[in-house]
């Protein structure tokens, strides 16, 4: 008889935890072993509890799912980690690929869909929901002027300019030097294709990579 895949929760909405692990644990094909808010613990109880699966949410307080995901694969585990988000902007499903998530999907994928792509991550299979599918073809096509995603630092400086912090109000609110936001804000230029602020912000805006009123 095969084992149940050993399934590990991280989300910090208490709702999207409570329906997954009640969606999972009435099936015998799972064992939900664990759940957490927090990637932090995410990676203390993966090394503690072994899953099989890591059901990584990207957005939350503490330590985000991105640096989860790059610190588990970095780490060793064995364990598969499957993104499930409400995000498929660039900057989001770019860096959770390249961090090593084995799969990303989105929240409003259908109950089948992602049983099927736990199981499938618990094979090492690659799953990716069919919007994030279309993005990552659409970069192998037509990569544009970018020499790369935005990374989180230079997304948060992005971010403020837009807010339309100045570079000294920037620095002070991320605890970092005005030198260093000015060097992050060139890697910004050159990875849109962009010379100045306005036109950073503008192609910001029209890739997904900022939203009004948030990021």
């Amino acid at each position: 008889m095969t084992s149940p895949v050993r399934l590990l929760i991280v989300d910090d909405h208490p709702v999207v935890r409570d329906g997954l692990r009640g969606m999972f644990t009435g099936d015998p094909g799972f064992e939900v072993v664990g759940e957490t808010a927090d990637g932090t613990e995410a990676l203390a109880l993966t090394a503690t509890l072994r899953p099989d699966v890591v059901l990584m949410d990207l957005r939350m307080p503490g330590m985000d799912g991105v640096t989860a995901i790059g610190r588990l694969v970095r780490s060793g585990s064995p364990a598969k980690v499957l993104v499930l988000t409400t995000y498929d902007t660039d900057a989001d499903v770019l860096p959770a690929i390249e961090a090593g998530a084995t799969g990303y999907l989105l929240k409003d994928a259908p109950r089948e869909e992602l049983v099927r792509a736990v199981r499938s991550a618990a094979r090492s299979e690659s799953v990716l929901a069919p919007s994030v599918a279309g993005r990552l073809m659409g970069r192998l096509r037509d990569p544009g002027p970018a020499e790369g995603p935005l990374s989180q630092r230079e997304l948060e400086v992005l971010t403020m300019v837009a807010r339309g912090s100045s570079n000294r109000e920037a620095a002070a609110r991320l605890f970092i030097s005005e030198a260093t936001v000015k060097t992050h804000l060139l890697h910004v230029y050159a990875k849109l294709g962009v010379n100045d602020r306005a036109a950073a912000v503008a192609v910001a805006y029209d890739r997904g990579l900022l939203t009004p009123g948030g990021r």
